[in-house]
């Protein structure tokens, strides 16, 4: 099976929130193995070169991979149509005997958030719990960390699991490790969100990390199971984060870190952004944020975790909606 890291193109359209017919993707089931395998055809061949973006759309139009998959259906030099869904429905098959979760964005227990964003990852590999409407806030940050910002990592991690949040990140080295290293030190829920396949640890030191993280936690991955790590993947990787957690906290960057793309696109995606000042204050693309709609600085991690708090824990418009329109 190869590998596949080509996912959402921030150009491409975005995923439509209600298919044709009236039915929404906030509305989905479960799919058999049958219209899984289609998915994981198309993605795959990509018919007439659409992008990953472009097929998750159309199957969410028409509620169906099969038909969209027949209605692309068309011979190449390389493999017969039929010969990439029986692969993938041999792959889909052999997915459920391991001890990973596989996911559609058709599926009831996909993260219902990830639908809300055009990045939404058509599907996921996951180890461990998946908590409904999980409030969790991303910690991220520069791999090679100074020890303050560690320390403040550590702090802020510590405290967001005292307010009985989930701690997010990255499984990378630095920052991210000190956040779940704290979470589960604390005793709290830390989810990672890797740039590799499910069956791949990256760095390789944080294997052991990934594996407590999966038992204690959850562990989600948008790639193939035997996906190494590529330029491509931890772009990827950062806006699925973005679009998981309620609200993301930059502990520490440098000017080209790649932990910049994570902010920006959760100023995309109008989830609340909170830089730490040195990272405010210290790099161009932070002083640039500052000002945007949804972007805050703290200047200690007590003040960081105290607004991350009061942001993941409001209500979304359509519950306060529904709640004040049943007070009437």
């Amino acid at each position: 099976m190869r590998n596949q890291t080509q996912l959402a193109n921030p150009c491409a359209r975005p995923v439509p929130r209600q298919r044709q017919g009236g039915s929404t993707l906030s509305s989905m089931g479960r799919w058999g193995d049958d219209e899984k395998s289609a998915l994981v055809a198309l993605l795959r061949t990509r018919p007439s070169g659409m992008s990953w973006p472009e097929i998750t759309a159309e199957v969410a139009d028409t509620g169906s991979a099969l038909r969209v998959w027949e209605a692309h259906l068309e011979p190449s030099l390389f493999a017969e149509p039929d010969d990439a869904l029986h692969s993938a429905h041999a792959d889909v098959t052999a997915w459920s005997a391991q001890d990973f979760e596989f996911l559609t964005f058709y599926d009831d227990r996909y993260p219902a958030q990830l639908r809300e964003v055009h990045q939404m990852p058509p599907v996921l590999f996951t180890r461990g719990h998946l908590v409904p409407d999980d409030k969790a806030v991303s910690v991220v940050g520069s791999r090679r960390a100074s020890d303050e910002a560690l320390a403040n990592a550590t702090a802020i991690a510590t405290e967001l699991a005292k307010a009985g949040l989930t701690v997010l990140s990255g499984l990378a080295e630095g920052i991210d490790t000190a956040a779940h290293v704290a979470a589960l030190a604390s005793g709290a829920r830390t989810v990672a969100i890797i740039g590799t396949g499910i069956e791949k640890s990256y760095p390789p030191s944080n294997r052991d990390l990934q594996a407590e993280i999966s038992r204690r936690g959850l562990v989600i991955s948008q790639f193939w199971p035997d996906a190494t790590p590529s330029k491509q993947s931890f772009p990827m990787r950062n806006a699925t984060m973005s679009a998981y957690g309620r609200a993301t906290i930059v502990v520490e960057a440098s000017e080209k870190s790649g932990t910049r793309i994570q902010a920006r696109v959760a100023v995309a995606h109008g989830r609340p952004v909170i830089l730490m000042d040195s990272v405010a204050r210290g790099t161009k693309w932070g002083n640039a944020l500052v000002g945007e709609p949804g972007v805050f600085t703290a200047r200690t991690p007590e003040e960081a975790v105290e607004r991350a708090h009061d942001l993941a824990t409001e209500p979304d418009d359509l519950t306060y909606l529904l709640t004040a329109a049943k007070d009437l």
